[in-house]
């Protein structure tokens, strides 16, 4: 381990879907916020190499070690992997308390603030979804493919990975005006894989519809946005969060 070795613990709030990587076979952005109300982001892990002991939800809270990470975003960590531990999730009744100071107007406003990760409550949702081609598809296929066989002797045989066939979208409006990101958020894909399974594809979508242009909008939402490493001007969405709406009983305590 190189350089000064520190410790961090946060809760949870993004886990993108599972990038091939030549270097770590695969890595999945994850990010959190710690007690203090600052923001971390794990990387390189592994997710679906931890083990079931270890491998986190969102809203869990975890401990890490970590290094200065060669990522100049300003919220980046490098985790030692193997001194991850998973803790207990933050209450449900809990997090909109927790979270409301995080919030923030739009991605121009984070960026004012030399941020690269950001917290908002979208408005003018609208949830939906294009079919990818069959070239998208085979092509998101072989790059998996490609960087599995690279994997050195000591890494696991993971799972084949299924691309998703549709790309999912939110418009909404912020602080800034208009937007239309694509949803990164890995939850919001395995959703779409577990109702897929058990009922139907046009089933999945009408549920996931259900989901996020009504019931995430009604009761509350945020999205997780932040930069990629290689166009850091550039915003994309990791995380759709079921965040209630604050109550005139949670601003006088976390839920109590």
């Amino acid at each position: 381990m190189n350089g000064t070795v520190q410790s961090s613990r946060v809760v949870i709030l993004v886990k993108a879907l599972p990038n091939p990587s030549t270097k770590h076979q695969e890595t999945v952005c994850c990010a959190g916020v710690t007690l203090d109300g600052q923001w971390k982001r794990l990387f390189p892990i592994r997710f679906r190499q931890l083990s079931d002991q270890v491998a986190f939800k969102r809203w869990d809270w975890v401990e890490f070690q970590y290094s200065k990470s060669s990522d100049p975003r300003v919220e980046s960590c490098r985790v030692h992997e193997e001194s991850i531990n998973r803790l207990s999730p933050l209450h449900k009744n809990e997090r909109a308390a927790f979270l409301d100071r995080m919030i923030i107007g739009s991605a121009n406003e984070a960026a004012s603030l030399g941020k690269s990760l950001a917290l908002i409550r979208p408005r003018d949702t609208l949830f939906h979804w294009v079919k990818k081609t069959d070239q998208e598809l085979e092509g998101e296929r072989q790059h998996f493919s490609e960087v599995s066989r690279q994997k050195s002797l000591i890494d696991p045989e993971l799972a084949k990975i299924e691309p998703t066939p549709y790309k999912f979208y939110f418009n909404f409006t912020d602080n800034s005006g208009k937007h239309q990101y694509e949803n990164g958020d890995w939850e919001s894909h395995a959703m779409f894989a577990k109702w897929r399974a058990e009922y139907s594809e046009a089933r999945a979508l009408k549920l996931m519809s259900d989901v996020f242009n009504e019931q995430y909008p009604k009761s509350g939402m945020a999205f997780a946005i932040g930069t990629l490493y290689k166009r850091p001007h550039q915003w994309t969405l990791l995380g759709v969060l079921r965040l209630d709406l604050l109550t005139q009983e949670d601003l006088f305590g976390l839920g109590n």
